[in-house]
């Protein structure tokens, strides 16, 4: 019972993390396939200063030098987002080697748990009834 009860809980552990891996994994590729879309606007994105909820809650001085310390950036965003379709390839290598590290700890995390509950089943069996005569 207990063997059984160990290895559905591996297996359900299993296939969570597997779903958690193929969602991380697929939101990433569509980010990634998508971003080249984006590398035309950051510059526009990154020019659009402060906004107007935030602009009260700030010094006067650092909403006004915000705006220009934020457009010194647009070269970097917009190399980074010329890289982003090239990574897809290394991102799902990565992805899927995480998972298989993951998967073998649970498997031998499950192996674990069954040899103690063996060795407590026979330290169990081992020992004398005392209700015996």
């Amino acid at each position: 019972m207990f063997y059984a009860l160990n290895w559905f809980v591996v297996l359900i552990l299993l296939a969570l993390w597997s779903l958690a891996a193929w969602g991380f994994h697929t939101i990433a590729a569509w980010t990634i396939a998508n971003a080249a879309g984006l590398k035309g606007g950051s510059s526009e994105i990154l020019s659009q200063g402060v906004p107007a909820w935030l602009a009260p809650w700030m010094q006067p001085e650092l909403a006004s030098t915000l705006p220009a310390m934020v457009s010194s950036l647009t070269p970097a965003v917009d190399f980074l987002l010329g890289l982003a379709p090239g990574l897809a390839g290394v991102l799902s290598l990565a992805v899927w080697f995480v998972w298989a590290i993951g998967s073998v700890l649970l498997i031998v995390l499950g192996i674990v748990v069954s040899t103690v509950i063996a060795v407590l089943r026979r330290r169990r069996s081992a020992k004398p009834n005392r209700y015996e005569a």
